[in-house]
């Protein structure tokens, strides 16, 4: 099974980066991916995971994904031929 690249983590609440490999122009491209989840045990005591959050768990999942978000940003950094840092931000 594939391992995540990066996770990020805040209370149940769960942000995952994987890399996906695409075709973009004929050229093989790197993309991470994202996924949030939320564990929680069921009425068995059984660990689940599920997509859903209540009013209080959204902001810990805005926050997982921003830390994605800033871990797939720091990823795209290229150095110039004058070794000036340019981020290039693929949406």
């Amino acid at each position: 099974m594939a391992k995540p690249v990066a996770k990020f983590k805040a209370g149940q609440i769960s942000a995952a980066l994987w890399e996906n490999e695409i075709t973009v122009n004929g050229k093989q491209v790197t993309m991470l991916k994202a996924t949030v989840q939320r564990r929680y045990k069921d009425k068995d005591g059984q660990w689940k995971s599920g997509g859903s959050f209540s009013r209080n768990e959204i902001p810990l999942a805005i926050y997982c994904l921003q830390k994605s978000f800033e871990h797939m940003i720091e990823g795209q950094k290229d150095t110039d031929e004058n070794g000036s840092v340019e981020e290039e931000v693929v949406m």
